[in-house]
């Protein structure tokens, strides 16, 4: 039996260091000291390396609080442009007066005066909001919109930490990636603009539990998920195909039921007892007009004619179906079957680049999926600074719409210019993570020869149904990496 000492060398080996891979990251740390050394490596049982990714993301969580300071004080309650010129916005404390909950109005069953007849979220969102305005202490209503956005914070705290672990957690042996997300500045400054994050935790835990081969434990949270939003539903679709090539029929079908269930449960007293209420999430999400960071609103201004909702949900629709069957002929066709996470953030891009509305919270949905598809700082950044610009034009630009004579702010043609840049930022990604896909040997997460870390039963399975020139290649055959070593595909990932 091995020593204690063996042990830690053997588990000190197997992690891998991104400061000793990755140039960007490398460079970046010469801030803290430069690459990691012995203390990194061997850690202790304070200070591991999921430690680190959960302090340093609830850190930066602190500073995208620290930068909402504007409108807390005065911004949200003075009027609406300096809301924007400060960047600062936020739906939460909006909201808890015109959704009734200062009111003691009850979510989906109590009837909202104006034209929003009933909360437009989800169930389990709308459970977040009213267990928040339980929590909120009483005062003047600026006082309790005060308030209730801290609660919220608060609780979307406790979400971003679950996110860092199980991102960190989710590649057993790349748990440095984590710091992507936990540095990643669109999340600190998007993630108090809505409840976002209560979805982006259940989807992240999700893939921690499909990656240790737990597909009932998938699919319960994927339900949850989706109880909370809508796109978690799209991970079931990678799944299937994924399943499909490896075979994987039960797997597949526990994770999908599962999830249908978990849905039921938390939906069906709703669907039942107020189904008003409940189905107003849907039908306002049918009816919705063009609205903000959409390529349909780029069209629309610049040829000045308004284009009728049922064509844009129609080609939406269309438009979503067909790229998602492109991404299951690539996945059926790629020498090697793809990774999990490449497939899940390949299908979410596609729901947010066809959509009519792209709110700058969005991108919370990418973040953890993007890191785990594809963990090169440099790609990432990259795609960061584009949403950080489409975050800050949205806000310019609104600024613009309620400065009235006064035109401060970021006029029509500027936002457009934001709109395209997010567009090429979020199509430049797909982009890496499908030539990695058609080029595993350039896929940094196989570099070592792993198959799918984040695959689970998928990891390390041969392949049974293929199509195209995959069908007459071996699952395990020898590439050459940008390195120069050859590595063997179709391995598990070392544990």
């Amino acid at each position: 039996m091995p020593s204690a000492e063996d042990t830690s060398v053997h588990q000190e080996r197997a992690v891998v260091r991104p400061t000793h891979q990755d140039e960007i990251a490398a460079a970046g740390s010469e801030l803290i000291g430069g690459s990691s050394g012995r203390w990194t490596r061997f850690g202790s049982a304070a200070l591991t390396p999921v430690g680190v990714v959960a302090l340093v993301a609830i850190g930066m969580f602190a500073l995208g609080m620290v930068q909402k300071l504007p409108c807390y004080n005065w911004a949200w309650f003075k009027g609406a442009g300096s809301q924007y010129t400060h960047a600062c916005y936020s739906d939460i404390p909006h909201l808890y007066a015109a959704r009734g909950f200062a009111d003691g109005l009850v979510p989906y069953f109590d009837r909202l005066p104006g034209d929003m007849q009933f909360l437009e979220y989800p169930v389990l969102t709308g459970v977040f909001m009213q267990i928040a305005a339980w929590l909120t202490p009483g005062g003047s209503l600026q006082q309790q919109e005060q308030a209730y956005w801290l609660v919220n914070a608060g609780m979307l705290m406790i979400c971003t930490a679950v996110i860092a672990v199980c991102v960190a957690r989710t590649h057993r042996r790349r748990p440095w990636d984590g710091l992507l997300v936990a540095l990643a500045p669109a999340f600190a400054l998007t993630a108090t603009i809505n409840w976002d994050l209560l979805a982006v935790a259940l989807t992240a835990a999700a893939m921690l539990m499909w990656s240790r081969s737990r597909p009932l434990a998938f699919g319960i949270l994927i339900g949850l998920a989706t109880a909370a939003k809508l796109y978690p539903a799209f991970l079931l679709g990678p799944a299937f195909v994924l399943c499909w090539r490896a075979g994987k029929w039960r797997e597949f079908g526990v994770a999908t039921l599962a999830a249908a269930g978990s849905w039921l449960v938390v939906n069906l007293p709703v669907m039942v007892f107020a189904p008003e209420g409940w189905k107003k999430f849907y039908t306002f999400s049918h009816d919705r007009s063009i609205d903000f960071g959409s390529f349909w609103l780029v069209i629309t201004q610049r040829t000045g004619s308004s284009i009728d909702v049922s064509t844009v949900n129609t080609v939406s629709t269309l438009a979503t179906l067909v790229l998602c069957a492109a991404i299951g002929a690539l996945t059926l066709t790629a020498p090697r079957r793809p990774r999990f996470a490449q497939l899940a953030f390949l299908v979410v891009a596609v729901f947010i680049l066809v959509n009519k509305v792209y709110s700058p919270q969005y991108v919370l949905w990418l973040i953890p999926l993007a890191v785990l598809a594809r963990p090169r700082w440099r790609d990432f950044l990259i795609w960061q600074a584009c949403e950080v610009m489409y975050f800050l034009g949205i806000w310019m630009y609104l600024a613009y719409t309620t400065s009235g004579d006064k035109h401060q702010g970021l006029p029509t043609e500027g936002y457009q210019l934001a709109i395209v840049v997010h567009l090429l930022g979020t199509l430049y990604l797909c982009a890496v993570v499908v030539r990695d896909i058609l080029m595993p040997e350039r896929d940094v997460v196989r570099r070592d020869g792993s198959d799918d870390p984040s695959g689970g039963v998928l990891d390390g399975a041969e392949d049974v149904f293929v199509l195209g020139h995959a069908a007459g290649r071996s699952p395990r055959a020898a590439a050459l990496t940008e390195a120069g070593t050859r590595v063997e595909w179709g391995t598990p990932a070392a544990d």
